[in-house]
């Protein structure tokens, strides 16, 4: 029996998809940083910045506006009017996680440790025992941003199983006693956890005036399995979907488009979207409608614009747990490396509707790309996402995807990469595909 190609000599196209997807994470380790690569990536493909306090000019090209950890990006074909719709494919660029705290330089018993607050909803034992960094953006005295990423600096160590012979029967941690994890040796009056911010940014401490600082994995994503079929890595809930969006809009052919596609990578959907930079925030509704009317168009000219639009709310799903086939619908269980999912709930914590899956069904037969509806166990709690609130804040008709992964809202999650590259697929189909 032949061994199985090394992906690192010869990768599959699917393979190459997650190891780019892995350098995306690997260079995004705050809502902030994605924002940056985004833009580095936009920019090298021609796309512009638009600054939200100038007036904008807008003629048929590539453009891009950030807010903070967010980023819209777009493309305007030639001959488009104001009345034209949009091709919205929205994510977020947050991950579950701990966010640094006020006064962050705690000490206890000869250690250092760093105050945190707990940021959306981690699975917290998958967090002990491992290297992390802080990361994030440092807002200075006069204004200025910087991003600051220190090396591997933090853990949170459990305690050994001789001084809790109880801990297999069931581990129970308290987000304030447990989870503050140690940096060094010492006391706090003698050193500063921003020194070392600082120093990472390449900034004098004392000019620190406010900062949005987070704990991730300092751990590299990695390809494994019998074939490599899989990605392990932090953050695929969401940046594989902010990844494949990327890496869609960045092939479109301008002369290709009766739409204006566009990518809309939302900050805050792990604590409610409720944010300047949040999906419930007024971001997108902005940018749609100051297109229109640089394009020389009306209210009415928006109004239609709405009409004619969709929006593809991308967020990672679940894919049925081996171990834990009871927490799943009977009926529908997503399987990995078998396509990215629709996710459709009755009670609209998923904004899909029958025209929406319609639609998906085609995108996904014009990119030869197989799919997977998801729906939650009755007796369990659903989630959601940007797409019911994409929908009820600007009445644009939008439909739930993404591709299903074991261990969402773990420090490290996975995925298939046959999934991942599926999802790429079917969202270039999305931005260049006339189906509605």
């Amino acid at each position: 029996m032949q061994s199985s190609p090394s992906p690192l000599n010869s990768p599959t196209p699917a393979q190459q998809h997650a190891l780019d997807l892995g350098e995306f994470v690997t260079a995004s380790p705050s809502s902030f940083h994605a924002v940056a690569e985004a833009v580095r990536r936009l920019t090298e493909s021609g796309f512009s910045p638009l600054i939200e306090t100038e007036a904008w000019s807008l003629n048929a090209g590539k453009y891009y506006v950030q807010r903070d950890g967010a980023v819209i990006a777009f493309v305007i074909p030639q001959g488009v009017t104001a009345a034209t719709g949009f091709r919205i494919l929205g994510s977020h660029t947050d991950s579950p996680s701990f966010k640094l705290k006020p006064k962050p330089t705690t000490s206890s018993f000869g250690w250092l440790q760093a105050g945190v607050e707990v940021y959306g909803g981690p699975l917290l034992n998958s967090w002990l025992d491992r290297e992390l960094v802080l990361a994030g953006r440092i807002v200075t005295h006069d204004g200025t941003e910087v991003l600051t990423r220190t090396a591997p600096l933090l853990r949170f160590p459990q305690l050994a199983i001789h001084l809790d012979r109880g801990v297999n029967e069931g581990l129970k941690l308290d987000p304030q006693r447990h989870m503050n994890p140690i940096w060094g040796t010492g006391r706090a009056d003698e050193q500063d956890l921003l020194a070392v911010l600082a120093e990472a940014a390449g900034i004098d401490p004392l000019t620190i005036g406010g900062y949005d600082v987070v704990a991730c994995d300092a751990q590299a994503p990695a390809l494994f399995g019998a074939t490599s079929e899989f990605l392990a890595s932090a953050r695929l809930d969401n940046l594989s979907s902010v990844h494949a969006s990327l890496v869609a809009l960045q092939s479109v052919a301008d002369e290709s488009l009766s739409q204006i596609p566009m990518l809309a990578a939302f900050d805050h959907e792990e604590i409610g979207s409720a944010s300047r930079s949040g999906a419930a925030g007024p971001f997108l509704e902005e940018v749609v409608r100051r297109i229109g009317f640089s394009l020389g168009g009306s209210t009415e000219d928006s109004y239609r614009a709405i009409a004619d639009s969709i929006c593809l709310s991308s967020d990672a799903g679940h894919a049925i747990h081996p171990n834990y086939p009871e927490r799943h619908d009977p009926a529908n269980q997503p399987l990995a490396g078998k396509g990215p999912l629709l996710k459709i709930n009755a009670n609209q914590r998923y904004a899909t509707d029958a025209v929406g899956a319609a639609a998906w069904t085609q995108w996904c037969a014009q990119a030869d790309a197989p799919y997977q509806e998801f729906v939650s166990n009755n007796a369990m709690p659903c989630g959601s996402t940007i797409g019911p609130i994409t929908a009820t804040r600007l009445g644009i008709r939008t439909l739930d995807v993404g591709v299903p992964l074991l261990s969402m809202h773990s420090a490290r999650e996975m995925a298939h990469v046959e999934d991942l590259y599926g999802l790429a697929r079917i969202a270039q189909e999305f931005f260049t595909h006339n189906s509605k």
